[in-house]
């Protein structure tokens, strides 16, 4: 059989497997509060505005983040009308279209190795936090997908076209974050590049043009989009939000070492397996030019990252590819010099999790009925997680099953989709009341057939803007201008989230049902301001809806006056 046929990638066996399990992942529940459900939003005003220069949130142009993903959505949109099915089927395919580039990526750079090429990409399908993550409509996603594409043109005979195209899609998707993660491939082209060691001159004049072509495809729409949104949005844009990130964030602000410990979570499940860190540790010299452009990536972009005061984990996902890479690279290397090794470098750890976690799940009945188990989470999830435990013991046996080398690379990545997708199920479904806003956009619609005015308390998200298909903006007022703002929108509603369900609303509010880790309530407005004011209001023609209407932690019934 020959080289071409044995590598020939139609169809791959980890790109069918991970079609399977992320599609029956990605339906199992409806749109993500607060991420999926506020790129819903946007992308939902914009189309009912007929906007599609300048995203706006509830009525205000919305400066965090640039209009790539929202074209995107608006295209389906146009083809199949609205819904949330085509934005799913959208990070599908996006996520297929990085794991695609990926490996491609990975044959290019270690084009003399072809076994890293074949490993590589089962070693990105299994990473948990990028498969959960990939279930959100959010731009990190596509983000990670533009930088490998400029990565992927970069390497090899670079195409300086096609990675200016890179380049300007990956600014319209997040903005000069894109610009971080193929700067220093670039300025250290000639350590790693055999093309920019022949000509370093051309490297950096070609180089630096296409950046600037990328980065001209930004300003094309930055510089109409600030002066239609407004000075205010303008300024937003052009300076706050990247240079605050930067320097003194304004949102998500960590330490300088937060990113260290959360390598773990990126990483899992091959944090757990020791045939790899065996691998790993028997690095040697010399270093070829794959292994140089992987230094070249990761490293100095991570430290930039670590130094930057706003972080959060998925701000990384876009480096997961040469993680992959790199991975596949300590795993083949090791093969070509040792055969063997025994079963105690095998995935034993893993299969103990687990078996671990099966326990844990098929226990919590028993504690439950014990009276231990005091979580709301823990409680909600004792229904079905002895079903679940089953499915984590047979993943166990799978991980202990003999065979090692790539066989085992299979069963671990395998084991790891499947395992993401079985507690995925089990949130879907016995947790995701917690965050199913359907009921209390069901409310606000038909406010919004009733023309009656909508406020919540506290900053809004959009979280209710495309479940609701409202046309208008909710006002945020705080607590103490309930008040104020019901004698001023005598017919409005009132949304607020408190963190221990009130009696009182148990009586006399319209709404109550669980939301994340608090509740969400509904009012009247002019009942919850002469609740808060310490006076017994009206008793209201019809009985607090609850969701979901039998939900232990709601008690007993609230007697009402007359029956």
């Amino acid at each position: 059989m020959s080289p071409t046929s044995r590598f020939r990638p139609v169809p791959p066996s980890w790109l069918a497997l991970w079609f399977v399990v992320v599609l029956f992942a990605i339906f199992q529940h409806g749109p993500m509060p607060l991420y999926s459900t506020r790129t819903l939003a946007v992308a939902w005003e914009m189309w009912n505005q007929n906007q599609f220069l300048v995203p706006h949130i509830n009525g205000h142009p919305y400066s965090h983040k640039v209009p790539l993903l929202f074209w995107l959505i608006h295209a389906g949109w146009a083809v199949f009308g609205v819904n949330d099915v085509w934005p799913r089927l959208l990070q599908v395919m996006i996520g297929a279209g990085w794991l695609v580039a990926a490996a491609a990526l990975a044959r290019r750079v270690f084009a003399l190795r072809p076994a890293v090429a074949r490993l590589a990409p089962w070693f990105l399908i299994a990473l948990a936090y990028s498969f959960l993550f990939g279930l959100q409509i959010m731009y990190e996603v596509l983000l990670a997908l533009t930088v490998v594409l400029a990565l992927l043109a970069l390497s090899g005979r670079p195409r300086w076209g096609w990675f200016a195209l890179a380049v300007g899609a990956g600014l319209m998707t997040k903005g000069p974050v894109m610009l971080l993660h193929v700067a220093f491939p670039f300025l250290f082209g000639p350590w790693w590049s055999e093309h920019a060691r022949a000509d370093r001159g051309g490297w950096y004049r070609r180089g630096a043009l296409a950046l600037a072509g990328g980065a001209a495809i930004l300003v094309a729409w930055a510089l109409p989009a600030g002066f239609a949104g407004g000075e205010a949005y303008r300024n937003e844009l052009f300076f706050l939000q990247t240079a605050g990130r930067m320097v003194d964030s304004f949102d998500h602000a960590r330490p300088l070492w937060w990113y260290l410990p959360m390598l773990a979570v990126l990483l899992f499940p091959w944090i757990g397996w020791p045939r790899l860190w065996r691998a790993a540790l028997t690095f040697s010299r010399p270093i070829g030019d794959g292994e140089r452009f992987l230094i070249s990536w990761l490293v100095p972009t991570f430290l930039v990252f670590c130094l930057v005061s706003g972080k959060q984990v998925y701000y990384l996902l876009p480096l997961l590819p040469g993680v992959a890479m790199a991975l596949a690279f300590a795993l083949a290397r090791q093969q070509t010099r040792e055969t063997g090794g025994g079963r105690i470098w095998g995935a034993w750890p893993l299969a103990l999790a687990a078996f671990a976690f099966a326990v844990a799940l098929a226990l919590l009945p028993v504690w439950l009925a014990s009276g231990h188990l005091h979580s709301h989470w823990l409680h909600d999830a004792s229904r079905l997680s002895p079903w679940f435990a089953a499915g984590f013991v047979a993943l166990g046996l799978i991980l202990l099953l003999p065979g090692e080398g790539e066989r085992e690379l299979h069963r671990i990545a395998g084991a790891s989709l499947f395992g993401v997708a079985l507690a995925h199920a089990l949130f879907a479904y016995s947790l995701f009341h917690n965050f199913n806003l359907d009921p209390a956009a069901a409310v606000f619609a038909r406010a919004q057939r009733e023309e009656r005015p909508i406020a919540n308390v506290g900053q809004y998200e959009g979280q209710f803007h495309y479940r609701a298909r409202l046309r208008g903006s909710i006002d945020e007022i705080r607590i103490g201008e309930v008040g104020e703002w019901a004698r001023a929108h005598p017919r409005g509603l009132i949304v607020r989230y408190p963190a221990k369900l009130d009696p009182r609303a148990r009586r006399y509010a319209m709404l109550i049902q669980p939301f994340r880790s608090r509740w969400l309530e509904i009012w009247d407005a002019p009942t919850l301001a002469a609740v808060e004011a310490g006076q017994t209001p009206a008793e209201p023609a019809q009985r607090t809806a609850l969701y979901p209407p039998d939900y232990w932690r709601y008690g007993e019934p609230v007697e009402r006056d007359g029956e």
